[in-house]
Formats: C-alpha cells, sequence, structure tokens
C-alpha cells in the first residue's frame, strides 16, 4: 500500500480532530479496521479508503503512474497551464479567473 496516501488519510483525520472511533462510525467501518489501516497492519480494500477519504472530504483517484509527475506539476501549480517557456508568464488558472470575478458577474454553467 502506499504509504503516502495513508499518511494523507491520517494526517487529514487528525487536523479535523476526528478520532478513529469517529471516523470509523461515520465511514460504515469498524474502529479496529480504521486502526489497522492506518498503522499498515493490513493492506485495505479500495472500498475502505473510498469510505474513510470521503468522511474526511477527500476523493480517491486512480492516475497512471506515468502521469504522476505531470499531474503532481499542474497541482503544484495552481492549474496553471504545463510546458510554458521558461521565463514565459502562464496565464491565470481558471480558479484565479473565477475568484476575479464580481459576484454578479459570474456566468452561469451551460
Amino acid at each position: 500500500m502506499n504509504d503516502a496516501l495513508i499518511d494523507s488519510l491520517v494526517a487529514a483525520r487528525k487536523a479535523q480532530q476526528i478520532t478513529q472511533a469517529q471516523l470509523a462510525e461515520r465511514a460504515g467501518l469498524s474502529r479496529m479496521a480504521v486502526q489497522r489501516t492506518e498503522t499498515g497492519d493490513v493492506d485495505p480494500r479500495y472500498s475502505t479508503l473510498a469510505e474513510m477519504s470521503r468522511v474526511l472530504g477527500m476523493e480517491l483517484m486512480a492516475v497512471p503512474a506515468n502521469l504522476v509527475p505531470a499531474l503532481q506539476a499542474f497541482v503544484q501549480s495552481g492549474g496553471k497551464f504545463l510546458g510554458q517557456p521558461s521565463g514565459a508568464d502562464a496565464p491565470p488558472s481558471v480558479v484565479e479567473q473565477f475568484a476575479a470575478e464580481p459576484e454578479g458577474r459570474r456566468s452561469k454553467p451551460r
């Protein structure tokens, strides 16, 4: 199992000040399942990780291994375009554009 994934779940749980028992109850799991997942004593099912993630406000995403570096760079750039030449400014991300629009001027989704 990916230790970084488990570490992220544990960190999110602790940041939200949720106990293992509370997480288990909200996710429909046993406290022992949460505990053993967090300590690495078991190789958890995808459904277990998905439910833990859901309760913690996270989303699991399967990404092809060869795309992970590009996805990480995209996320770290704040969603700006990748592959810009060195020294070139990337256009603002969609999030930045949306945040810059006044509340009344935001277009409705089509």
